[in-house]
């Protein structure tokens, strides 16, 4: 009898392959073990066994596996199931949800690794100089990888040489296995046994009483010791001793302390003291409330107003889902908040809190995952951004999805194009878990659902502590500058509140939602604006680096001193960033200190922490940022908080347009007056009448909520109907028109739903791609699988027309 294994690999093919296994191999293995399994003619690849069976497939020859990597499954039952139910509900293939899920450390691949060929004579005449720098370094070492040749020949684009070198026939290439992931081992020392007894003490110090720095040490080594009562790490007893890892070696080389290692965790939390959550009346009241709510329904969804205390009812709820010593998720939508979280989390619960996002290395990721994995006790709550939804959970109780309107809990590219709240409530499902939605300002989909009985509903209406709402104050830009009431960017009366928080000791937040200097620089003379050489956008200029640069692609260039189409040198910038509101800051108030949080600022491991840790030191007076700063964080000394330019988010061309400006203004505005003294907030607009800032000045949630609710049904939008945007790529104009008109017809015909399209979005050509999209509108009386099969037999359809092949098509359901 056969035996075979079904296969899922991480590349974007619809299906799983089967390979051939012996039958001692089909009894060890077990779906969620990674294969290495050959593909192609000389890759390899990490598979995931997603099935075992006798059936051989007819369509090809199975071939054999290469090895099984794992001695127990590292991807859950429930995961797969969870994987398959996001490859089929948002249009993508199961290789892409693996290879997104899957710590990148896990994923083996092969690597090409060069050898010389022992019965080639290097001739120098016939060899160019970098062919010999290569042929010299292996005549060094046996072999080399394909990174170690580009470091030798100080170039990335290696393969000329590669292909050169093979045509005569001077190397052979082979394929080998890499296992990316290394356990982090800490050096610990110890002194040698003989010198455990007082005699031999008292020997030692004589043999030391010549070498004072090394006395000191082994002196220092014993304070440690008696003070901590656990192994002294090198690091730590070099740190308490002052002195250099010179002085250590030297007592290791004579035998006096002898070194090991243990191994250990990259990311830890250290246990610390517990404290109780305190809950006021109206928290004691919704806590009551949404545990009334679970016994009924598996969702629920707390409305707060900002600084209701939200995160207080989430541990109060924590700490009861944790007596049951199962497993609970933290969503967040953005990594700046897990910084100020984690330290809240961990005064309660000490190091049962894990952290999981896109900013941790690949062996920390990997780590986290193995704890998860094992149920260990150092990761039964995790915090993370929408990754840490694919985590291996055994015993899932309780999903926390924190600001559940944003747009960042939805993942655009690559596919799979999945959005973490929606996900997150599926697999909660999947576990039999309970979810909790938190927002101030919650997304209308989520409402709609609280409101018609699908999820349950409690809401906080007061501030925590004796806080009140802050005073919106409107300017009118339009008034202000036709009045000479302008200073730069800032009206004076931002200037007069922004002085007297000041003067009062209290801090600023300023929101600007667009980052560098300015987004366009116009010469006078004859208007041109340089635009990227890849995308159809105008390039931002970055005073700080003194370049332009492209926000789609990264392009970037010097900034010109004069213009590249008529050479004149009166050039100007149009509209304004983040870099030049700080700058117009240092000039308002040059013995303050100012400080910009956007993408520019915030790339390294721990920007984030150092930014929001000095801000909340006091050490920052007034903080500048993006759309980072309306999302969640808690600064009990902010009294004022300015939005430059609230327009800027309401003419965007998007359906979701005044409720997101709804949201991120009302996030912004609750960031002020969170402690006993009352915030105020200034909103600088050309168009103060129009309905969202009213709504936003009167903090009136509810007629948004009803004046959207009532556009989206007279013009087919969420909730009503369901979208599927389908977006088309190519490189050649016509080629992309033709092939968009195509597809277009052929979902006209087929459907009797509203189909728009194809249409150039606001940005056509990315990456020297052009760009059409066509938008499905689904009603919720239509069978969503079905509209979606045929979408998918249309798809297929267009891909097996020649012409179209090269043609990129990508499918985002839910797309909003």
């Amino acid at each position: 009898m056969p035996f075979f294994v079904e296969v899922i690999l991480p590349i974007a093919l619809p299906q799983t392959f089967t390979y051939r296994v012996s039958e001692a191999e089909f009894h060890y293995l077990k779906p969620g073990m990674r294969i290495a399994v050959p593909f192609g003619k000389s890759k390899f690849y990490t598979g995931l066994a997603a099935q075992l069976h006798h059936n051989e497939p007819s369509l090809y020859e199975a071939r054999e596996i290469h090895q099984i990597i794992d001695e127990k499954p590292i991807v859950t039952e429930i995961q797969l199931r969870h994987w398959e139910w996001i490859a089929s509900y948002y249009m993508c293939t199961i290789g892409e949800v693996f290879r997104s899920a899957l710590p990148s450390a896990l994923m083996l691949e092969s690597e090409t690794v060069i050898s010389a060929v022992k019965s080639y004579i290097v001739g120098e005449a016939s060899l160019s100089d970098d062919e010999y720098l290569i042929l010299e370094a292996l005549s060094q070492q046996s072999s080399l990888k394909m990174q170690e040749v580009a470091v030798i020949l100080g170039k990335k684009n290696v393969f000329q040489v590669i292909q050169s070198l093979l045509a005569k026939n001077a190397i052979s290439l082979q394929e080998e296995m890499v296992e990316e992931y290394k356990p982090k081992l800490v050096r610990y020392i110890r002194l040698f046994p003989e010198f455990n007894s007082n005699e031999k003490l008292e020997e030692l110090l004589l043999i030391l009483k010549n070498a004072q720095k090394q006395k000191e040490v082994v002196l220092a080594y014993f304070q440690l010791q008696a003070s901590e009562r656990k192994p002294v790490s090198v690091k730590k007893l070099s740190e308490f001793s002052g002195t250099t890892p010179a002085v250590i070696k030297a007592l290791i080389d004579k035998e006096i302390f002898e070194e090991y290692y243990i191994q250990e965790d990259r990311v830890s939390f250290a246990d610390s003291e517990k404290e109780a959550v305190r809950l006021n009346e109206s928290q004691t009241q919704a806590f009551q409330e949404i545990e009334s709510v679970f016994t009924q329904k598996e969702v629920c969804l707390l409305h707060g107003v900002t600084a209701s205390g939200k995160t207080e009812v989430y541990i109060r709820l924590i700490e009861d889902f944790l007596k049951q010593e199962k497993q609970i998720l933290y969503l967040l939508p953005e990594i700046a908040l897990t910084t100020q979280l984690v330290s809240r989390l961990t005064q309660y619960f000490g190091n049962k809190v894990a952290v999981f996002h896109s900013k941790y290395n690949n062996n920390e990721r990997v780590e986290v995952w193995n704890q998860v994995l094992n149920c260990s006790e150092k990761a039964q709550i995790v915090i993370g951004a929408r990754s840490a939804l694919f985590l291996p959970f055994r015993s899932l109780s309780f999903i926390v999805i924190d600001e559940e309107h944003e747009a960042t809990f939805k993942q655009t590219d690559p596919a799979p194009r999945y959005h973490a709240r929606d996900a997150a409530i599926v697999l909660a499902n999947f576990h039999k878990a309970k979810v909790l939605l938190g927002s101030a300002t919650p997304s209308i989909e989520t409402y709609f659902n609280a409101c018609s009985g699908k999820y349950g509903l409690v809401e906080l209406h007061r501030r925590f502590g004796n806080a009140v709402l802050p005073d919106i104050q409107l300017v009118d830009l339009k008034d202000s500058y036709f009045r000479k009431k302008m200073n730069g960017h800032f009206s004076l009366s931002l200037i007069e509140a922004i002085a007297e928080a000041l003067s009062n000791g209290e801090q600023v937040i300023l929101f600007q939602n667009r980052r560098g200097y300015s987004p366009v620089i116009e010469c006078m003379t004859c208007g041109h604006v340089p635009q990227c050489a890849q995308c159809d956008v105008s390039l931002t200029y970055h005073k700080y680096k003194n370049q332009l640069r492209c926000h789609y692609c990264g392009y970037s260039m010097a900034k010109p001193n004069s213009c590249h189409a008529c050479s004149s040198i009166d050039l100007t910038s149009k509209g304004f960033g983040t870099e030049q509101i700080e700058l117009e800051l240092k000039a308002l108030f040059p013995e303050k200190e100012i400080a910009r949080m956007d993408q520019d600022t915030t790339r390294g491991k721990y920007a984030f922490e150092k930014l929001i840790d000095s801000f909340k030191n006091r050490e920052i007076d007034i903080l500048v940022g993006t759309q980072m700063l309306a999302k969640g964080l808690d600064f009990d000394n902010v009294s004022l908080v300015g939005i430059l330019n609230a327009d800027s988010m309401l003419y965007f061309p998007d359906f979701r347009a005044f409720e997101r400006s709804y949201q991120m203004m009302t996030q912004v505005s609750g960031r002020a007056g969170r402690s006993d003294r009352k915030g105020k907030v200034i909103i600088q607009t050309y168009n103060p009448d129009h309905n969202t800032i009213q709504q936003v000045t009167n903090n009136d949630y509810q007629s948004m909520y009803k004046e959207q609710l009532y556009e989206r049904k007279i013009y087919f939008y969420p909730p009503y109907y369901k979208l599927i945007k389908l977006t088309l790529k190519h490189k050649d104009f016509e080629k992309l028109k033709e092939s968009s008109q195509w597809l277009y017809q052929v979902l006209k015909q087929q459907f009797d739903i509203p189909v728009l399209g194809p249409e150039e979005p606001p940005v056509g050509r990315i990456r020297n791609e052009f760009i059409r999209t066509i938008l499905i509108k689904i009603p919720q009386e239509k069978s969503l699988a079905g509209t979606k099969k045929t979408i998918q037999k249309i798809l297929n359809s267009f891909e097996a027309v020649s012409q179209f092949r090269a043609v990129k098509v990508a499918v985002n359901v839910d797309f909003y």
